[in-house]
């Protein structure tokens, strides 16, 4: 819903470009500064921070990553 807001709609498809939509689930590739302005929105995602590269660390801070990581425990 974030990033629909902002224009990229991820939900519907677009068979035109090989796309299906996401699905509640669904796992896709979302660019840092783009997570860090849903963060400040106050509508991050979760995130996988074992598939988040370390230059994600440029436009996002650590301990932020770790609130939302689903593969930490």
């Amino acid at each position: 819903a974030f990033s629909k807001q902002r224009g990229n709609d991820l939900s519907t498809p677009a068979p035109q470009w090989g796309f299906p939509g996401l699905i509640p689930g669904d796992r896709w590739c979302l660019c840092a500064p783009r997570w860090q302005e849903a963060l400040m929105a106050d509508h991050a995602p979760p995130v996988v921070l074992r598939a988040t590269h370390e230059e994600a660390l440029q436009f996002c801070n650590l301990a932020d990553l770790k609130k939302f990581a689903v593969d930490l425990s």
